[in-house]
């Protein structure tokens, strides 16, 4: 597996043929003078090879942002891998490239948006990428077009990779490991643990309102309890969020 910045045109090329075949619709997910401009601009734009065949590509912008006390960071806009190669470690060998490319710039914190909904990439993101989550924006895209997210309402919350951080090192490392809630609960700790589904991308197609259910259940459960002062700190076994407030 080989994992290298886009640079020329073929290189844009491909990386255009990635995004809009893992979110396809009409027109495309980028146009290719943007994504020139992105990438001329300091932004980052790589794509991964497996046998010389491009199975991912990445998209990220620098940013500021008053969460981060507008520090420079870099937003990953977009990271896809294509159906056939999921599963794979496709996805973190991306996300450590991008972790090396900032790092090498002086750059120290990553961020993105995820669907809470989606539990592989909950699992990525927590447990082995080692990510803060933060906030929740409802609808925050807007309505988007592409077979994934067409219809649904685009519910995000916010990844913050701290990348030098002792969390990240553990996570990457491989000592980033599930949290056993039910301990914590016996330890005295203020834990709550909010299921999600086992996935939900195929539940919108086999059954739509019970995936619109899944939307609302979670909307509803996790802003309220960000707004009472817990936050995520983990993931379970399983695969659900883990909780954590302090006792008052």
């Amino acid at each position: 597996m080989e994992v290298r910045p886009v640079v020329d045109p073929t290189d844009l090329a491909t990386a255009r043929r990635i995004f809009d075949t893992v979110w396809p619709g009409e027109g495309t997910q980028v146009q290719q003078n943007l994504l020139t401009a992105l990438i001329h601009a300091g932004g980052y734009c790589a794509a991964v090879y497996k046998g010389g065949e491009p199975v991912g590509a990445a998209l990220a912008v620098i940013g500021r942002h008053l969460d981060d006390g507008w520090q420079v960071h870099l937003h990953s806009h977009m990271a896809a891998v294509l159906e056939s190669h999921r599963n794979r470690h496709i996805g973190t060998a991306l996300k450590l490239h991008q972790r090396m490319w900032a790092l090498e710039r002086g750059i120290e914190t990553i961020s993105w948006t995820f669907d809470p909904l989606v539990r592989r990439n909950a699992v990525l993101n927590i447990l082995k990428l080692g990510v803060d989550v933060k906030g929740y924006e409802i609808d925050f895209y807007g309505q988007m077009p592409d077979a994934i997210n067409v219809g649904d309402p685009t519910d995000r919350v916010f990844a913050w990779w701290h990348l030098s951080s002792a969390k990240v090192a553990d996570a990457v490392a491989g000592r980033l490991l599930p949290l056993d809630a039910a301990m914590l609960i016996e330890a005295g700790r203020d834990i709550r643990v909010v299921e999600i589904p086992q996935d939900i991308v195929e539940l919108r197609g086999v059954d739509p309102e019970a995936a619109r259910r899944w939307r609302l259940c979670l909307r509803e459960t996790l802003t309220t309890a960000l707004a009472e002062g817990y936050c995520i700190i983990g993931v379970e076994l399983a695969g659900n969020y883990v909780l954590y407030r302090e006792r008052v």
